[in-house]
C-alpha cells in the first residue's frame, strides 16, 4: 500500500473518532433555559428548599442553582449540573458547574443559578455584563460528577433536633453521580437500623432515634439503576448537639 494511501486512511479513521466523540457530547447535552436570583448577592440563597442553610449559599464557591423538575422532591438536592449558554458572541465553551440546592422555576427555565454561576458562564467580564442583562438566557446541561478535594461527606445536624427524642441532618459535600435515595440510622452495639424520613429537602429525620453512639448508611442510586449502601467510618457520638457537624470519614466517587 502506498504511503499516501495509507495517509488518507490515517486521516479518515481520525476524522471519524472525531466526529464520533463531538456527536457523543453533544448527546449528552440537554436543551433548556436558564435566569438568576436577581437579589442574590453574586452568591446563592441561605434559604433553599434542601435546607443547607448558609452552606446552601457557599457551597461550590457559591456556583449553586435552583431547580425546577431536577429538584425531584429533594432527591436532586446536592446532585452537580455542567450548565453552559449557547449564545456564541458571549458564552464560554465550558460553562460553569453548579451544585442543587433549591427549587424554582421561572419562565420555562430548568435553573434558577446564582448571579456568580450566571456570569461564570460568559467569556469575559464584559460578556458576563451582557449575559446578566439578558435575564434569562438558552442553555444546554449535562448531569456530572461532584467533587470536593480533601473534603468528606459530612452530616450537620439541624437545629430543630432535640436529644435524645428527635434528629435532623442534612448531608453535606455529596459527591459523585449518584443520589442519596435513602439513609437508615444505625445503633453500633448492636446494630439496631432504623430507615430514615426525607421529610423536606435533603432533611432526613428520626422521632425517636436510636441511642448510643450512631452510624449512618446511605444508599447510593445511579440514573442507570445501579444501587449500593456505603457506611460512615466515623460516628455520631451519643452526645449529638443541634447545630454541629460531624465529618463521615468517606469519600466516594
Amino acid at each position: 500500500m502506498a504511503p499516501l494511501q495509507v495517509l488518507e486512511i490515517f486521516s479518515t479513521f481520525l476524522l471519524i473518532i472525531f466526529i464520533q466523540v463531538h456527536l457523543g457530547n453533544a448527546q449528552n447535552f440537554i436543551q433548556s433555559r436558564a435566569a438568576y436570583y436577581p437579589n442574590s448577592e453574586e452568591k446563592g440563597t441561605e434559604t433553599g428548599a434542601c435546607g443547607f442553610g448558609t452552606f446552601g449559599a457557599t457551597i461550590n464557591g457559591g456556583d449553586v442553582s435552583a431547580a425546577s423538575d431536577l429538584y425531584r422532591d429533594g432527591l436532586g438536592c446536592g446532585a452537580c449540573y455542567q450548565v453552559r449558554c449557547t449564545n456564541s458572541n458571549y458564552c464560554s465553551e465550558n460553562g460553569v458547574k453548579v451544585v442543587i440546592t433549591d427549587h424554582g422555576a421561572s419562565d420555562s427555565t430548568d435553573f434558577i443559578l446564582s448571579q456568580r454561576a450566571f456570569s461564570r458562564m460568559a467569556q469575559t467580564k464584559d460578556a458576563a455584563a451582557s449575559l446578566l442583562s439578558l435575564g434569562n438566557v438558552g442553555i444546554e446541561y449535562r448531569r456530572v460528577s461532584c467533587s470536593y478535594p480533601n473534603k468528606n461527606i459530612t452530616f450537620k445536624i439541624d437545629e430543630s433536633s432535640d436529644n435524645p427524642y428527635y434528629l435532623a441532618f442534612v448531608i453535606w459535600y455529596q459527591q459523585g453521580k449518584t443520589d442519596i435515595s435513602a439513609v437508615q440510622l444505625c445503633e453500633t452495639q448492636n446494630f439496631v437500623c432504623k430507615l430514615l424520613d426525607r421529610t423536606r429537602g435533603a432533611v432526613w429525620t428520626s422521632s425517636s432515634p436510636p441511642k448510643g453512639q450512631l452510624q449512618i448508611r446511605m444508599l447510593l442510586s445511579s440514573d442507570d439503576g445501579d444501587e449500593k449502601w456505603v457506611i460512615s467510618l466515623n460516628n455520631i457520638p451519643e452526645n449529638w448537639k443541634a447545630g454541629e457537624t460531624y465529618d463521615s470519614g468517606i469519600q466516594v466517587d
